[in-house]
């Protein structure tokens, strides 16, 4: 499979791949909000769903490059599973949208986790995104190990721009 996601793909396709994970979830992404996504005919936070995930036992890494808002923090609160069990980590220099599902399916991408990027917005308040989805074991290996690089801190050595990270990674 290698299909190019574009608008309203972005929620159906990636988001509903992403809820649905059995194992492990890697999201990688620039700008994080308090996405919203439906669940049935229920509109909830996606870190309800993040939430429910690792309640199931899957493994969930977000690698994102800023503090996300007060809407977000709020969310976050309220599924206190999060801060025991989500692997979280930031790092100012992330710019990639990498999204990869049980090691075996990986969005990368322009849409950041944000309603206007993949998320509930309206057609009128929505992003232009594009992106591939794919499940072609040498692009998920690529996807990962580039997610990878950054989260084991392996390009922090090198990095220029430590006195603006507020929670470097090595």
């Amino acid at each position: 499979m290698l299909h190019l996601i574009t608008d309203t793909d972005h929620y159906s396709a990636v988001l509903d791949l992403a809820m649905n994970a059995k194992r492990n979830l890697w999201i990688g992404t620039a700008d994080i909000k308090d996405l919203y996504v439906l669940q049935g005919k229920t509109e909830k936070p996606f870190l309800g769903v993040l939430a429910e995930l690792l309640g199931r036992g899957v493994e969930i890494r977000l690698l994102h490059a800023k503090e996300p808002g007060p809407n977000f923090q709020a969310d976050f609160d309220r599924y206190p599973r999060l801060a025991q069990r989500l692997e979280r980590s930031m790092c100012p220099r992330v710019h990639f949208k990498i999204i990869v599902i049980d090691q075996t399916v990986c969005y990368v991408g322009s849409a950041n986790l944000t309603g206007a990027g993949m998320g509930m917005k309206s057609f009128r308040r929505r992003n232009f995104e594009a992106g591939i989805l794919t499940d072609d074991p040498a692009i998920a290996a690529a996807a990962m190990e580039e997610f990878d690089k950054v989260w084991r801190g392996s390009e922090c050595e090198k990095c220029q721009r430590k006195d603006f990270c507020p929670d470097p990674i090595v």
